[in-house]
């Protein structure tokens, strides 16, 4: 495990050895995601990727989660200072992730036209920055192009099941494994998710830019999406290949790996 700073934000990165001949694998994390939290059920998902397909790879922890820097005043008002911003997000946060926070990263590990791997608010930075910047390739697992009710739902049972302390140790309890700051890290999300301004969210015409081979993935079952949001992102770039899960929710890389594995793999299998 090792770090990388940024304008004096230090983030949590993993690097995933493997050949150097390939461009590499950069994971995105979801909504409460972190580096540790890529490892489930005794699996390293991105190890057994980057392994499967012959591909070196690094995983990293955004602001506020895992064991990267918090975000000040998380719940307070906005402010931007230079390439961060501190206090709620607003509805452009994965806007700022992925048009100034991953290019700056990438440039300190050296990294220049990867293969993004990103999971549900990570495939939505993923795809942002595919729209504006050189990648190699870009798999969105579960992306989130415009929200839906099915989103909100599900989002604000998970705040319930945050505050609720009846039958511990909860939802907190579990996610304070994985994040030094466990409330930076849920509220940081789940505040922006359920605030108003953020019902008008949509990446589409964003998406229209996207010149490289895409992979959208994402189980028939997610809680927080439909097959729409595949669809969308068909419309909008039709070279985009789909693949839907049966028996998968939403996340394919604990429901369904080695389905999620092969798909990728054949994906990238012409992906210099």
């Amino acid at each position: 495990m090792t770090s990388v700073e940024i304008e004096g934000v230090r983030l949590e990165v993993q690097p995933i050895a493997g050949p150097g001949t390939r461009a590499p694998l950069v994971f995105l994390h979801e909504g409460l995601g972190s580096v540790a939290m890529w490892s489930q059920r005794g699996r390293h998902w991105p190890a057994e990727l980057c392994a499967a397909t012959g591909r070196a790879g690094w995983v990293y922890s955004r602001r506020g989660y895992g064991q990267s820097d918090p975000i000040p005043d998380g719940r307070g008002p906005s402010r931007d200072q230079g390439t961060w911003s501190t206090g709620r997000h607003r509805p452009d946060y994965m806007h700022r992730e992925a048009w100034q926070v991953l290019p700056t990263l990438l440039a300190q590990l050296g990294v220049q036209r990867p293969v993004l791997v990103g999971h549900s608010d990570g495939a939505t930075i993923a795809l942002l920055h595919a729209s504006q910047r050189p990648v190699a390739a870009c798999v969105a697992i579960a992306p989130h192009l415009v929200v839906e009710d099915v989103a909100l739902r599900a989002i604000e049972q998970a705040r319930q099941l945050y505050l609720d302390t009846t039958t511990p140790p909860g939802l907190r309890g579990r996610l304070q494994r994985y994040h030094a700051d466990v409330d930076n890290a849920f509220w940081q999300w789940n505040d922006v998710w359920l605030s108003e301004a953020f019902q008008a969210f949509d990446i589409r015409a964003e998406c229209t830019e996207i010149t490289a081979p895409v992979l959208a993935i994402q189980g028939e079952q997610d809680e927080y999406g439909t097959l729409l949001q595949l669809e969308e992102l068909h419309r909008t770039v039709p070279h985009a290949q789909l693949c839907a899960l049966p028996a998968c929710g939403h996340s394919p890389h604990r429901d369904q790996p080695d389905a999620l594995t092969a798909a990728v793999r054949a994906f990238l299998a012409d992906v210099a």
